[in-house]
């Protein structure tokens, strides 16, 4: 936040012209400019088109119509920053668009700043070049702690609401609320606290389930429960052990070791062997909270909205910091970069510059995990050293993994394993993979089902023959991965 009020600062005294603050937190952005304004000796007015100016300016007090209070600015005297609240729509006006065009030369001879104040951003071409960006960050946790404790305050003495809060429990609290507005941890607290009129770790479920739900919201990011283990997948050794090693590294004791965080990982191979699962898993394993991105919610029809929602994913990402960001097929995602320019005017390789530039760059413990099938699909920009730690391939599963696999299935189908033959049907399956085993033991469960008794070993055997596994239909296809991920990534088994 000092930063933001810095680089806001900065702008102003070097007399830029016009300043897009992109927020949905308005009060917060008031606060933040009133601050600056004080710190640099400037009034701040704002305009809604709902109310005109405020404070009051004499006779334009009324002036609720966007022409009339640009001639205003324009015609004004003083030294202020002027806050236009939810102005972009106005751009699609010409005469509006004009209006601010002509104005941008009398505001770098002046004291006066315009300040745009919206959720989303957006641009007109024609002022691109006058425009300067910057985004509230939500609030860190700081902010949250005197959130909460302002609102548990009045209650801390009350008889009817009891406050159980030691300092490890709000702590989780806050870190449960990290990636949420202020008025948003706000309700959360507020929704918690009345529930059953006391505050306490019973609280902290509900919280966290809040924060799905306004996760959800936003339409880009995910809110993925931890719902595996890494015992629940079968082989990879070398990458758990990999995992293992990196898995105290966000603590606080490795970054006086001097570790940094560790950045990310790519994961690619042959469908349905597990890279999905193992996404879940390390979440569960390292206790993060997991995100996912669906890229294709990024792009949208409207001039700077698609880059707006990557930035928009990135600081949610970030202000709920360290989590584990997961990005499942990525190259599906991206799929448009090599016709990008012609198709979409260079929509998508901008939104995935800036994701490239965010994975180099980035200081916040976001760890990202990216999946992938089909390494052709792939830019080479992204496999380059420095965007993810490390480069796994996951190849199909070898007879002591694919027993392991089934016995893990078993379990979860609350079956003992030890009443089937598992190393013949691990010899069966050859050039299974991990969700082609799991289907074959389903398949003879409804087999078995509907004929009203239990399912067998031939039942199971009886689904790997009628089943033809997809290295078989896709054997080219695999060959061709594997060659490539020989010298080029690192074996997962």
């Amino acid at each position: 936040m000092n930063n933001l009020k810095q680089q806001l600062s900065l702008s102003i005294r070097a007399r830029y012209p016009l300043i897009y603050l992109v927020t949905s937190e308005e009060i917060r952005a008031e606060e933040v400019l009133e601050e600056m304004g004080r710190t640099i000796g400037k009034e701040v007015i704002t305009w809604t088109c709902s109310e005109g100016f405020h404070p009051p300016q004499g006779n334009a007090k009324k002036s609720t119509q966007p022409e009339e209070a640009l001639k205003y600015i324009d015609a004004s005297d003083k030294k202020a920053v002027f806050v236009l609240k939810d102005f972009h729509p106005y751009f699609e006006e010409q005469k509006i668009l004009r209006h601010m065009r002509d104005l941008v030369n009398n505001l770098k001879r002046s004291y006066k700043t315009i300040l745009l104040v919206s959720p989303v951003l957006k641009i007109p071409p024609e002022l691109e070049k006058d425009i300067t960006v910057h985004d509230l960050p939500l609030p860190d946790a700081n902010e949250l702690a005197e959130v909460l404790n302002n609102l548990l305050e009045p209650y801390r003495k009350s008889q009817k609401v009891k406050v159980e809060l030691t300092q490890d429990l709000q702590e989780k609290v806050i870190q449960a609320t990290l990636g949420l507005t202020r008025n948003e941890a706000e309700n959360v607290y507020a929704k918690a606290l009345i529930t059953d009129r006391r505050f306490s770790k019973d609280d902290l479920p509900q919280i966290i389930n809040e924060k799905k739900q306004l996760i959800r919201k936003s339409g880009i990011l995910d809110f993925i429960g931890l719902s595996t283990t890494l015992s629940n997948v079968g082989g990879l050794n070398k990458l758990k052990e990999w995992l293992k090693e990196r898995g105290g590294a966000f603590s606080n004791k490795a970054r006086e070791y001097g570790l940094p965080e560790p950045k990310g990982l790519l994961m690619l191979g042959v469908q349905g062997c597990g890279k999905s699962l193992s996404a879940k898993a390390i979440a569960a394993e390292w206790n993060l909270p997991l995100l996912r991105l669906d890229v294709g919610q990024i792009f949208d029809s409207y001039i700077g909205n698609s880059e707006a929602n990557m930035r928009k994913a990135i600081a949610l990402a970030e202000a709920m910091s360290p989590t584990v960001l997961w990005l499942d097929e990525i190259e599906k995602g991206f799929s448009g970069l090599k016709g990008s320019g012609s198709g979409d005017s260079g929509v998508t390789q901008r939104v995935f510059g800036t994701f490239l530039t965010w994975m180099q760059e980035k200081i916040k413990p976001v760890f990202v995990i990216a999946t992938a099938n089909d390494i052709e699909s792939l830019p080479p920009e992204l496999l380059r050293k420095g965007r993810f730690d490390e480069i796994f391939f996951i190849d199909l599963p070898t007879a002591a993994e694919r027993k392991m696999i089934f016995e893990i299935h078993f379990g979860l189908k609350k079956r003992d394993s030890k009443k089937y033959d598992v190393d013949r049907l691990a010899k069966e399956a050859d050039q299974f993979s991990g969700a082609e085993i799991e289907q074959a033991i389903l398949s003879a469960m409804y087999r078995a089902f509907a004929e009203n008794r239990e399912f067998t070993t031939e039942d199971v055997l009886l689904s790997i023959k009628e089943t033809v596994p997809l290295a078989v239909t896709a054997s080219e296809k695999i060959t061709h991965l594997r060659q490539w991920a020989h010298k080029r990534a690192r074996p997962s088994s």
